[in-house]
């Protein structure tokens, strides 16, 4: 076992006893490249990007010119941050990466067969390069997330639909694949507001915004609109099948068990969806939705009410 860093700045405690407890007649020797050369140039390239994918791009290229590797892994829980590059198969060598006690993520590393003690020392001055880049760049993709969340509820702003509906606009233009929209409004809330105050107000949205999550698949996704309204996005989802989850929806929010104090508070919503049609903006598209959702607050709340295509 290789001794520990001083710098604690990677914990490879784990990695390194996973290096296998299987004895192979000729572990694998390093390729022959100067090592100061390669650190240099991943220097050099990791400065380059604040994007976390692209920086674990770089550093895998450069690293399989020191090691042979098959594939990495990376994942970090507090930016959602989960990629992988190559295959995610065979030997693993494992680091838990960190900097002055603040996670960074795990990074797991596969390779054919049995990496040298000298390959992993090479391996684990490669990763510490790495360090400093990648803790810039997970501040920098959580203050980007914060930017795009709102506040209250956490489900994505306005920036982030607009953002986010574009590209699914353009991924249902290319790939010629439906994609819908839903506008929910919770009803009489200003009464909520105003029998219960604003806290059982707020209270009450974010339980809506956790119930949403919950309902969608993880490639759909959910923004607050403003006020009490929210809008869903549904990729690759046509009409028929939006009105299923809208009407799914209004039912969980109506037995939905919200209390205030030790009194349950009944909660509904009128919802409106639409599915996207060829060439149409994204404005569009949300104003064809608003109008079912308020033909649905006309036919009486707590219904769901589909545009018409």
């Amino acid at each position: 076992m290789l001794p520990e860093k001083q710098d604690n700045t990677t914990d490879i405690e784990t990695a390194r006893v996973r290096r296998l407890e299987v004895n192979f007649n000729k572990p694998l020797s390093i390729r022959q490249l100067d090592l100061s050369e390669l650190l240099r140039n991943l220097a050099s390239r990791l400065q380059t990007s604040l994007e976390i994918d692209r920086l674990l791009g770089f550093f895998f290229d450069e690293v399989c010119n020191l090691v042979p590797l098959r594939g990495l892994s990376y994942r970090h829980v507090g930016t959602d941050s989960n990629l992988q590059f190559g295959e995610a198969e065979g030997f693993v060598v494992n680091y838990s990466l960190s900097n002055q006690a603040d996670s960074l993520g795990e990074l797991r590393l596969f390779s054919q067969y049995q990496l040298s003690m000298l390959a992993l020392e090479q391996l684990e001055s490669a990763v510490n390069c790495m360090l400093f880049p990648l803790r810039n760049a997970l501040l920098y993709r959580h203050a980007l997330q914060a930017s795009l969340k709102d506040s209250l509820t956490g489900a994505g702003n306005r920036m982030a639909l607009e953002q986010n509906l574009a590209r699914e606009i353009e991924l249902s233009r290319r790939h010629d694949q439906a994609m819908s929209v839903i506008m929910l409004d919770m009803d009489h809330f200003k009464t909520l507001n105003d029998t219960h105050g604003h806290q059982a107000g707020d209270a009450a949205l974010k339980a809506t915004a956790l119930l949403l999550k919950e309902q969608l698949r993880n490639v759909d996704m959910v923004f607050r609109f403003g006020g009490e309204e929210f809008v869903l996005v549904l990729s690759n989802t046509g009409l028929e099948a939006a009105a299923v989850v809208a009407e799914r929806i209004r039912a969980a929010i109506q037995n939905l068990c919200f209390l205030v104090g030790e009194k349950q508070v009944r909660l509904s919503a009128s919802l409106g969806c639409a599915t996207y049609q060829s060439s149409e903006s994204q404005e569009a598209l949300l104003r064809r939705a608003d109008q079912a959702l308020y033909q649905a607050k006309r036919d009486g709340r707590n219904r769901m009410c589909a545009a018409s295509v």
